[in-house]
């Protein structure tokens, strides 16, 4: 499942977008660069049900932004991205590829 699947999984689950997510774990300080991921991923688990891979692709984007590295790129592999930037407003608001 590629990083950008991920996030699009976990906005159909909990009806929240990544940036939501973001949003949310800054009101609670999760986005100080000396909050352990461990923490995330128990607040993720506790609050809205999600397992430690979808839990850690919010980890990600909640300490890093939208940007992923550019290896996982146009690979063509099960996990491969389309871009390094990852779409974090939502599924509704996605650009449609022409």
């Amino acid at each position: 499942m590629s990083f950008q699947a991920y996030l699009d999984n976990i906005e159909e689950k909990t009806g929240k977008t990544p940036r939501e997510f973001i949003a949310l774990a800054a009101e609670r300080g999760y986005d100080d660069p000396a909050t352990k991921a461990g923490v995330i991923v128990d607040w993720l688990k506790t609050d809205f049900d999600l397992g430690r891979g979808h839990a850690m692709a919010l980890v990600h984007v909640i300490k890093n932004g939208a940007k992923i590295d550019a290896k996982h790129v146009g690979t063509g592999t099960a996990h491969s991205d389309e871009s390094d930037t990852l779409w974090l407003d939502g599924q509704a608001t996605k650009p449609v590829k022409g």
